[in-house]
C-alpha cells in the first residue's frame, strides 16, 4: 500500500557514509526503483504505469531527455530508475487539498526542506495568497485569470513582466505560452536552458550553425571512440548507461572525464540481461581521466595541439584536409595559436600528466568516427563557451561532424527542454520565427531581447520586474544567489506558480501569490473537443506524442495549454485574433499554428501522428551544410585562461545525488557516493583535507569567494573524503546554490558558474547549533 506523506521533517544529523558503489543499476537499482513506486501509487497503478512510460501509444518520461529510439525495438520496460522515480513523484496518491494550506502559514512552509513539500503530494485547486496574508486560500479560477489580468494590465510597461518556463512544458504549451507573451508585448522568456545548456547553443550557434546534437542514438553504436565529459549518465540519463553498452559491445571504446569518478562511467550492470544480474556487468571506461575542474577546455587545446603535431610528422594522413579545405574556415589561425600553447599551463588547468593525454591522443588516432557526449560539467563555467567551441574544433580536424557514427551531443537534462527552445520559448528570438508569428496571427511581436534568468533576478532585484509567471519548474530553488533571488522575488507585486507539486518557490513570493494547478505527464487530458495528446523533443531532436493513462489527481486541475490560454483570453482581451477557446478545445489547432510558425515543423501534425514522431533537420548532421555566418563551420580561437586558486581554496562543483532529479529531491540517500540520510555533505580529496587539517566526518561552513565582497555561506555540511580531482570539491544543489554569485556567469551565455565556485571551509565552531 502507498505511504502517507510525512508529518515531519527529516534532520541532517543522522547522515551516514560508506564506500562508493562500483557500478550503476543492476537489481539494487530495480529494487530501490520499486520501492519509490509502491510507496507513493502502490502496485497496480505503479505497474500501469510504468508499463506506458516511454512508448509510443504512452506517455513520455518526465525526467530526463534521453531519445527511445526505434519504436519497433523498444522494450516493454523503457524505463531506468530515476525515470520511475520521476513517474511515481507525479503519480502519487498522496493530496495536498486546502486544509493543508489552512494548516500551514507560508512562513512554516517555507523552514521545511524542499524534500518535506514534495513528498506531500499534488496540488489540487487553484490558492491565493492576498498582500501581507500569511496563508493561501482557495481561488477560483476565472478570479485567478482576472488577478494576473489585473496586475498584467496594471504594468507602465509590459517589460515589467517575466514569464519562466521549465523544461516539463510540451511543445504545445510552450507555444502558446510564448504566443501570449509576445502578444502582451514582451521577450521575457527566460527558461530553464539558461541555467543549463544555454553555453552549448551558444558555441554550436556559433561554430556550426545549430545549437542543438547532431547525432542520433543509431551514431553511438557506430562510433569508434566516444567521449563523455563532464557528464554522470548512471544518475542523471540512465538510459544512456544501455546505448553505450550496446557501444561497447559493437567495439566502441568510451573515454570518461569528470572531477569525480562516477559509478555510471565506470561499470553498469544492465537489470534487463542476465550479464548484469548474475554477472559483473560492463565496463564503460577505457580511459578515464580525473580532470581538475574547468579544466576541460586546456585538455581540448593540447589534444588538438597534438594532432596537429602528428599531422606535421605525417602530412595528410592525420588531418581531414579535403573536410577541413571544403567546409570550415579559420583553421590557419586555431593551428598558430595551438603552437603556442603552454604546457605548463595545460598541466596547471587540467591536473593531468602528459602520459594522460598522449593515451587519449593514441585513442583518438585510431579512431575514425568520434562522438563528444557532454552535459553540465561542460556548460556551468567561466569558459564553457570557449570550451564547447574547442570541442567542436577536435571534431572538425578529422571531420567528425556530418558523417554517421560522429558528431556532437550535448545530453539535456530535462524532458523538452530542446522542445520548448524550438517552440520560441528564447529571450532573444530569430527574425525569421517573429516574422512567422506575424504573418501567422496578424500583431507586430516585439522585436527587442528580452530577459534571461539572471537577467530576470537582477531586475525583480531592482524594481524593474513586478510580476512574475512560471510555467512549471522551482525557479527559486534552481536560480543562483540564493539569498539575492528570495530577496528580489519578495518585491514583485505578484508571483505565479503553475504546478503539479509543492515547491520552495511556493513558499517564497511576491506580496500577491497564486498557485495555479496543473495536469501531470501521465494523467488522461480531456478537452471540449476531446481526449488530447501533447508533444516532446528529446536530446536529438526527434519529436514525438505523448498521452498521460491515469485518472487526474483532481477534477479541478487543468492543463498547461488550458491554463496558458485562460490567463491569455484574460489578459488580451480582443487585442490579438486568437482563439484561445478553441486552441484549449482542440490541441491540434495550436500543431496547425506550429506546422506554419516554427521552422523544420512544416505538416506537425501528420508527422507526429506517425509511430516515433520525426526528426527535425539538422543541416550539418544532415548534408554538410553550415548555416552559419560564412556558409562554413568556423575553426575558433579560444583563449586559455588557467582558474588558479589561493592556497587553502578549493574548487567547488554543485552536483545531483542520485535520489534527485534537478530540484526535486526522490529521498535522502545518494547510494553511488556512499551517503545516507543526509544532503548536506562535501566531498574532497583526502589529501586536500590533509593540508587543511580537517577530517572526514567534521562539521564546516562552506564559504564562498567572491570578488564583491558579500559573504556567502552554506552552513553545516559534513566533510566527506572522496577521490575527486586534487584541490576540487562537490557538494549537492540546491543547498548550494547560495555560494554561486548572481554575476559569476559564462561569457556570452550568461549561464551561472554552478560547477566551478571558489570556496573555503570554515570549521564549525562545536556547539553552536
Amino acid at each position: 500500500m502507498p505511504r502517507h506523506a510525512p508529518r515531519e521533517d527529516s534532520g541532517e544529523s543522522g547522515i551516514k557514509v560508506g564506500s562508493p558503489a562500483s557500478s550503476a543499476a543492476g537489481i539494487p537499482g530495480v529494487l530501490h526503483a520499486m520501492a519509490h513506486v509502491r510507496d507513493q501509487l502502490g502496485v497496480r497503478r505503479g505497474v500501469r504505469s510504468l508499463l506506458a512510460l516511454n512508448q509510443v501509444d504512452g506517455f513520455d518520461c518526465p525526467g530526463c531527455a534521453w531519445p527511445e529510439g526505434d519504436p519497433a525495438e523498444r522494450r516493454k520496460a523503457e524505463f531506468c530508475e530515476n525515470g520511475a522515480k520521476a513517474v511515481a513523484e507525479e503519480a502519487t496518491l498522496r493530496r495536498i487539498t486546502p486544509a493543508f494550506f489552512a494548516e500551514y502559514s507560508i512562513g512554516e512552509l517555507a523552514s521545511r526542506s524542499g524534500y518535506w513539500l514534495g513528498q506531500q503530494g499534488r496540488l489540487t485547486e487553484p490558492m491565493y495568497k492576498a498582500a501581507e496574508a500569511e496563508h493561501y486560500v482557495p481561488v477560483g479560477w476565472d478570479d485567478a485569470f482576472a488577478i494576473v489580468a489585473e496586475e498584467l494590465r496594471a504594468l507602465d510597461s509590459p517589460d515589467e513582466a517575466a514569464f519562466y518556463t521549465s523544461g516539463r512544458a510540451s511543445n504545445e504549451a510552450a507555444f502558446v505560452y510564448q504566443l501570449f507573451v509576445r502578444a502582451f508585448g514582451t521577450n521575457n522568456l527566460p527558461d530553464c536552458s539558461n541555467m543549463c545548456h544555454e553555453s552549448s547553443g551558444s558555441a554550436l550557434t556559433e561554430t556550426i550553425g545549430v545549437g542543438k546534437g547532431s547525432v542520433s542514438l543509431d551514431d553511438l553504436a557506430k562510433a569508434d571512440l566516444i567521449f563523455v565529459v563532464g557528464q554522470n549518465p548512471g544518475t542523471n540519463h540512465p538510459r544512456m548507461l544501455t546505448a553505450l553498452e550496446a557501444a561497447k559491445r559493437a567495439g566502441t571504446s568510451i573515454i570518461a572525464i569528470n572531477p569525480l569518478p562516477e559509478a555510471g562511467l565506470l561499470r553498469f550492470r544492465n537489470p534487463q540481461h542476465p550479464r548484469g544480474v548474475i554477472g559483473s556487468g560492463t565496463v564503460l571506461a577505457d580511459q578515464f581521466l580525473k580532470i581538475r575542474i574547468g579544466g576541460d577546455l586546456a585538455l581540448f587545446q593540447a589534444i588538438n595541439a597534438r594532432l596537429l603535431a602528428a599531422e606535421d610528422a605525417r602530412p595528410g594522413q592525420v588531418l581531414d584536409r579535403a573536410f577541413i579545405d571544403t567546409h570550415t574556415d579559420g583553421f590557419a589561425e586555431l593551428a598558430a595559436q595551438l603552437r603556442t600553447l603552454s604546457a605548463d599551463d595545460v598541466r596547471a588547468a587540467t591536473g593531468l600528466a602528459d602520459a594522460e593525454i598522449d593515451q587519449v591522443v593514441q585513442r583518438v588516432l585510431a579512431a575514425k568516427k568520434i562522438i563528444v557526449c557532454w552535459a553540465m560539467g561542460l556548460t556551468q563555467h567561466r569558459d564553457s563557451v570557449p570550451t564547447i567551441r574547442e570541442v567542436v574544433n577536435f571534431l572538425l580536424l578529422r571531420g567528425n561532424i556530418g558523417r554517421p557514427g560522429a558528431g556532437v551531443c550535448p545530453v539535456r537534462g530535462h524532458s523538452n527542454v530542446q522542445g520548448d527552445r524550438t517552440m520560441g520559448i528564447w529571450e532573444k528570438p530569430p527574425a525569421l520565427f517573429l516574422d512567422r508569428l506575424a504573418a501567422e496571427f496578424g500583431f507586430d511581436p516585439p522585436r527587442a531581447h528580452g530577459l534571461d534568468v539572471v537577467d530576470t533576478v537582477r531586475a525583480m532585484r531592482d524594481g524593474r520586474v513586478k510580476v512574475f509567471t512560471a510555467l512549471g519548474g522551482n525557479f527559486v530553488a534552481a536560480t543562483p544567489d540564493s539569498e539575492v533571488t528570495e530577496t528580489a522575488i519578495r518585491r514583485l507585486r505578484l508571483s505565479v506558480q503553475v504546478s503539479t507539486k509543492l515547491n520552495r518557490s511556493h513558499t517564497v513570493t511576491g506580496q500577491r501569490a497564486l498557485i495555479l494547478p496543473t495536469l501531470g505527464r501521465t494523467e488522461i487530458d480531456v478537452q471540449a473537443g476531446g481526449p488530447q495528446f501533447v508533444t516532446v523533443e528529446d536530446s536529438m531532436s526527434a519529436v514525438h506524442a505523448s498521452r498521460g493513462n491515469l485518472a487526474p489527481a483532481s477534477v479541478a486541475l487543468r492543463s498547461e495549454v488550458a491554463i496558458v490560454c485562460g490567463l491569455a483570453q484574460a489578459t488580451l482581451g480582443d487585442r490579438v485574433a486568437v482563439d484561445w477557446e478553441g486552441l484549449t478545445a482542440d490541441y491540434g489547432r495550436v500543431r496547425g499554428h506550429i506546422g506554419r510558425v516554427v521552422p523544420g515543423c512544416e505538416e506537425f501534425e501528420a508527422k507526429v501522428a506517425r509511430p516515433g514522431g520525426f526528426v527535425l533537420a539538422h543541416p550539418p548532421r544532415d548534408s554538410r551544410t553550415f548555416p552559419t555566418e560564412t556558409g562554413r563551420a568556423r575553426f575558433t580561437v579560444n583563449t586559455l585562461d588557467v582558474l588558479r586558486v589561493a592556497p587553502g581554496h578549493l574548487l567547488l562543483q554543485t552536483v545531483r545525488s542520485h535520489d534527485q532529479f534537478n530540484t526535486t529531491i526522490y529521498g535522502l540517500d545518494d547510494r553511488y557516493r556512499g551517503v545516507r540520510q543526509g544532503r548536506r555533505v562535501v566531498f574532497v580529496n583526502p589529501d586536500d583535507l590533509a593540508a587543511l587539517t580537517i577530517a572526514d566526518g567534521d562539521q564546516v561552513d562552506l564559504v564562498s569567494v567572491w570578488g564583491d565582497g558579500v559573504l556567502r555561506r552554506a552552513a553545516d555540511f559534513r566533510v566527506v573524503a572522496y577521490p575527486t580531482a586534487a584541490g576540487c570539491a562537490a557538494a549537492y544543489f540546491p543547498e548550494t546554490n547560495v555560494l554561486v554569485p548572481l554575476d559569476s556567469t559564462a561569457a556570452v551565455s550568461n549561464t551561472p558558474t554552478s560547477k566551478s565556485i571558489v570556496i573555503r571551509l570554515e570549521p564549525v565552531v562545536s556547539g553552536r547549533r
